[in-house]
């Protein structure tokens, strides 16, 4: 079970929230300015009741970044990725069990070979 359980940080007694992805399962009228949209957190199914307007109507399936059942941006395949990559990072960093070389490979680049000067 992530102990980022409603990805809500308490980072020395302050509580911090996080903008999370979620896909778009159904529309909840016509207009498209309301949606319920889901994600999977470990065995579990978080479901929310999300406002489109921001954003405006998307299609079911749609992935989307949300705070506080707000729509904020769509998501492409390679912005999801790395979001979940980072949730997991900061997942394994609250569990104690933080790698550097498992999260953030977009940032991973081999050195190159240093010259030397004759």
């Amino acid at each position: 079970m992530s102990r980022l359980r409603d990805f809500h940080i308490n980072c020395r007694g302050r509580l911090m929230c996080l903008s999370i992805p979620l896909q778009l399962v159904s529309l909840e009228d016509e207009n498209g300015d309301f949606a319920i949209a889901e994600r999977r957190q470990g065995g579990a199914l978080r479901r929310e009741r999300i406002n489109m307007m921001l954003i405006g109507p998307q299609a079911v399936g749609t992935w989307i970044l949300a705070s506080l059942g707000l729509a904020q941006e769509i998501l492409d395949d390679r912005e999801l990725a790395l979001i979940e990559d980072a949730l997991a990072a900061l997942d394994a960093s609250v569990a104690g069990d933080y790698d550097a070389t498992k999260h953030f490979s977009d940032l991973h680049t081999p050195r190159q070979a240093r010259s030397t000067l004759p």
